[in-house]
């Protein structure tokens, strides 16, 4: 394959190859996206290009995105984007090298994941049942906030789920992934109840709007934008006004924070860190093992409950 004359020709064929050869996530590849457009400007203002760019001109990128107070996280990402280009250049005989390739990463930040308590989410799920203009605006918010707790789902997989997933009564639904990875999560009795009736009513919708000339959604959640489902900004400002309503703190929760005490609260009452990361959907344990924070602080729990030494201290 023949280089593309430009930089901008260079990113798009890249992802379009990371779609077709790895499905790769659409999020994944917006970030992607912005990260090597970034990279490329900073190259053009130092009269330069992929083509022509070095290991020296690579770090001193990184070095300048260090400066600009980027998180370590946002740094990591931006060269890995860098180096699977340059490793697709590579493979493809746009370049002899792969300049990227010995740079090592800044890491990630180790800081925890904000979480919830269980108190926290008991005022948002009761939140849900009150907050709509309508009885079918509350019976969806009810449907989203059970799923999302019960289930651990990335707000992405939640808002755009297909409704023939809940046909059925499933106890059980299928979900799709990062690049397309589908995986099996449990749902829980208030979960599957929530989901039974909203349902119901969403298909009596459904069918109002087939009489009227519509064309019927298969989305779970409907909406008439261009995705044709709940976008995530909408669900990230549903989950804010449910979190005044409720009386929880608004800077604390989003979509992700639920997540996080899905993960949280299942490992403090005895899971197994291999389990949750099935259920997340992490292609590593490694990214579940965030959560040992939880453990840690429940075997000091034990320790301080339950040996000797510690409990005639207390005497």
């Amino acid at each position: 394959m023949v280089a593309p004359a430009d930089q901008m020709g260079w990113i798009a064929t890249f992802l379009d190859a990371q779609a077709a050869e790895l499905g790769a996530a659409t999020n994944t590849q917006l970030a992607y996206g912005r990260d090597l457009k970034d990279f490329a400007h900073w190259l053009g203002r130092r009269g330069s290009d992929f083509a022509a760019a070095d290991r020296d001109m690579i770090e001193s990128y990184l070095v300048d995105c260090d400066a600009q107070g980027l998180s370590r996280a946002t740094r990591a990402r931006r060269l890995s984007a860098i180096k699977q280009l340059y490793r697709f250049a590579f493979e493809e005989g746009w370049r002899e090298d792969s300049p990227a390739i010995q740079i090592r990463g800044p890491g990630r930040d180790k800081r925890l994941p904000k979480t919830l308590s269980v108190p926290d989410v008991d005022r948002l799920l009761a939140a849900a049942r009150e907050v709509g203009r309508t009885p079918a605006d509350r019976l969806r918010n009810t449907c989203l906030m059970e799923l999302l707790y019960a289930t651990g789902m990335r707000v992405s997989e939640l808002v755009s789920l297909p409704a023939s997933a809940a046909r059925g009564d499933p106890r059980m639904l299928l979900v799709k992934g990062k690049g397309g990875k589908e995986r099996l999560v449990p749902l829980s009795p208030p979960a599957r109840v929530a989901l039974a009736e909203w349902l119901a009513l969403r298909d009596e919708i459904e069918e109002e709007h087939r009489l009227k000339g519509a064309q019927p959604s298969r989305f779970l959640f409907p909406s008439r934008g261009a995705s044709g489902y709940l976008t995530r900004n909408r669900f990230y400002l549903l989950i804010k006004e449910l979190a005044v309503a409720g009386g929880v703190n608004p800077d604390t929760v989003t979509p992700h924070t639920l997540r996080h005490a899905f993960a949280t609260h299942l490992l403090a009452n005895g899971a197994d860190l291999r389990s949750i990361q099935t259920l997340l959907g992490h292609a590593d344990v490694s990214t579940t093992e965030i959560y040992t924070h939880v453990l840690d602080e429940r075997l000091a729990e034990l320790v301080l409950e339950h040996h000797p030494l510690a409990t005639s201290a207390k005497r």
